[in-house]
């Protein structure tokens, strides 16, 4: 007996050590490149900590003053602007990419060349965003083959300058945004529409639906969390806006600052080494970001939260008649 103990010790092999072996890697990365900065920005917020030419003034401790500073600055309007590049560019990209996800995914089109359309809308998001930005620059300038193309066919009398424009410029950043994401979204929704159970769309046909019906009866309803998901992510996206206004707008984000977002703000700050306002701007980024994702999270376990405080309100209201026989 105590030589068959004494082989079950040797034999045995401690799986959990390995596995921390194995993960820790990860987490002495996220440690030295991700934790201590996050902390490092957190405390820097509350100083007055920056640079006038060769002279480093602070780090101060100055409370909520860098909060306060920025609330009276430009930065609401830096916010708006965000928000209002976001949604030219993602509304339009969400009901295009729903349409394709549709159209593919449905067996009766018997579209030809599925494969080969998959490619050429994703194609776009391989393209790096400086170059996007430069190719509009040249395409949209005062004398661009753009203008040229309208001025010769007459819809124009003289080149529609787009860079001086609030709305051409605008405009330009939303199409540049929604050229570069809408294959990926497509491609999500799609797959998302795919596993969908056929024998619902069967059902629904049988029963009499029309394809409008089945689309906003099962379809939808059915990629609610892909939904969820492609909608957040869109705006953490959006948030951190900044390579094509910046370089578009050569980091002016002009005309009249109106394409100036939050992340070419926070570039500025960091540019001039205001540590104490660029910590600030980042800790409030970062509390937006904290929120989107907790909203993902509740949203695309809320009927799972809800299955879980049924079960659980049925056994308190069991354990209560328990009580209450005895």
């Amino acid at each position: 007996m105590d030589k068959d103990k004494k082989n079950a010790d040797v034999k045995s092999v401690d799986y959990a050590k390995w596995g921390y072996i194995f993960i820790a890697p990860f987490f002495i990365a996220f440690f030295v490149f991700q934790f201590i900065p996050l902390v490092s920005t957190i405390y820097y917020s509350f100083f007055e900590y920056y640079r006038v030419g060769l002279k480093i003034v602070g780090p101060t401790p100055v409370g909520l003053a860098n909060y306060q500073a920025l609330f009276m600055s430009d930065f609401p309007k830096y916010m708006g602007n965000t928000i209002i590049l976001w949604i030219l560019g993602f509304v339009p990209q969400i009901i295009i990419s729903l349409l394709l996800a549709a159209w593919f995914t449905d067996v009766r089109l018997k579209i030809r060349g599925k494969q080969f359309f998959k490619v050429v809308i994703y194609m776009p998001n391989l393209i790096m965003a400086s170059a996007f930005a430069m190719l509009f620059f040249a395409l949209f300038s005062a004398n661009g083959p753009v203008n040229g193309f309208l001025v010769s066919a007459g819809i124009l009398e003289e080149p529609f300058r787009f860079l001086n424009n609030i709305a051409g410029t605008r405009g330009l950043v939303a199409l540049m945004n929604f050229l570069m994401w809408f294959g990926n979204t497509t491609i999500l929704l799609m797959a998302a529409v795919m596993g969908i159970n056929p024998s619902l769309f069967e059902a629904a046909e049988l029963d009499g639906c029309t394809p409008t019906q089945t689309f906003f009866k099962i379809t939808l309803p059915m990629i609610r969390p892909i939904l969820v998901y492609v909608l957040i992510t869109s705006m953490i996206g959006g948030l951190q806006m900044f390579d094509v206004p910046q370089i578009l707008t050569n980091g002016k984000g002009t005309p009249d600052r109106s394409v100036t977002t939050i992340l070419m703000f926070l570039n500025n700050h960091l540019f001039s080494k205001n540590y104490g306002m660029a910590g600030a701007i980042s800790v409030i980024l970062f509390i937006i970001c904290a929120i989107l994702c907790i909203g993902v999270y509740f949203s695309l376990n809320n009927d799972e939260n809800m299955k879980l405080f049924r079960k659980r309100g049925k056994r308190v209201q069991e354990q209560r008649m328990k009580k209450g026989g005895r």
